[in-house]
């Protein structure tokens, strides 16, 4: 298949173009390297998929690229370009959020429907969020909660998986929307809990905890969401919206148990006042991507963080995440 990753130089879209090669499949990755982190990592990233021979990269914004010649042939697409980062959504920065999670899906939706791109795609795969959950009164959350988003990132990310709905609806366009819950695992982003705490303890440095550590989550190890994307490239269903969690919900306060365990050392906890759009809770109930996908997470929490563990220790990252 001729598979168009967006965002493919990040932590998801590179491993998700990785895994497309492998399977045998031809990738054009697209990403215009924000700077929400250091480029460098996001060319570590990129560094296996760039030697292959069925890859080609093109450094483009989806806002101003030539979309139709890009999608030409597409099979696949997978849209896991985005504007990341919660507590960097408020204020003035959420027009980023508006113009490239929402404006720029809807121009790659609205060439996905036009020739020569519909004559060719069987699939548009949208990566949406469990942020659009908010703090979900029910858990494990069903598809069928109401979405009730506590950060414009999530109003962002649930905007964009509206349209990608209507576009299946109205135009024909054949999309499927995954609500990632908590992803993590080797080259996940250095503003993320996980990178940030394991990076500090192997630097014997103090990690800081937002809250109490009480608030939980439904952690995914990106392996399995590389898993839900190609499946969901695959499968005949269409039209859907579906949660792909890790199958189980831990604390805080318990997962940093899990990573001194780990790494053999104690944390040192900087614990600070709750953050804005911070969701108290997130847990997928996973049983419609089961029926649909037939998929199910494979990865538990431990070996998945052993594994990022591992990754960063090679690295050395030193990347400082954004304010």
């Amino acid at each position: 298949m001729r598979c168009i990753v967006t965002g493919a130089a990040g932590f998801i879209g590179s491993s998700l173009s990785d895994a497309l090669l492998a399977d045998g499949h031809e990738v054009v990755g697209i990403d215009c390297f924000v700077d929400y982190y250091p480029r460098e990592m996001k060319e570590r990233n990129l560094e296996q998929a760039r030697a292959h021979e069925r890859f080609t990269f093109v450094e483009q914004n989806l806002l101003n690229a030539d979309l139709d010649n890009l999608l030409e042939g597409a099979d696949w697409i997978f849209h896991q370009a985005a504007q990341a980062g919660v507590r960097a959504s408020w204020g003035g920065s959420f027009s980023i959020y508006t113009d490239n999670n929402v404006l720029a899906t809807q121009m790659l939706l609205e060439a996905a429907k036009r020739e020569p791109a519909s004559k060719t795609l069987k699939k548009f795969v949208y990566a949406s969020s469990s942020s659009v959950y908010g703090s979900a009164e029910v858990l494990p959350t069903t598809e069928s909660v109401l979405p009730c988003p506590v950060s414009p990132y999530g109003v962002s990310k649930l905007a964009a998986e509206h349209l990608a709905s209507l576009y299946d609806k109205e135009f024909n366009v054949p999309t499927m929307s995954l609500r990632y819950f908590t992803v993590f695992g080797p080259r996940q982003r250095p503003d993320m809990a996980f990178h940030r705490f394991i990076k500090a303890g192997l630097n014997g440095e103090p990690i800081t905890v937002y809250g109490d550590g009480e608030q939980s989550r439904d952690f995914t190890f990106i392996a399995d969401i590389v898993k839900a994307n190609m499946r969901a490239a695959e499968v005949d269903a269409r039209g859907e919206v579906l949660n792909i969690g890790g199958g189980s919900r831990v604390t805080l306060n318990e997962t940093i148990s899990v990573i001194e365990d780990v790494l053999g050392r104690k944390l040192n906890i900087d614990r600070q006042n709750r953050q804005y759009g911070d969701a108290r809770h997130t847990g997928a109930d996973t049983s419609r991507a089961k029926q649909v996908l037939d998929f199910a997470p494979n990865y538990p929490l431990k070996d998945g963080l052993a594994a990022e563990a591992r990754w960063l220790e090679a690295v050395g990252s030193s990347a400082a995440p954004r304010k």
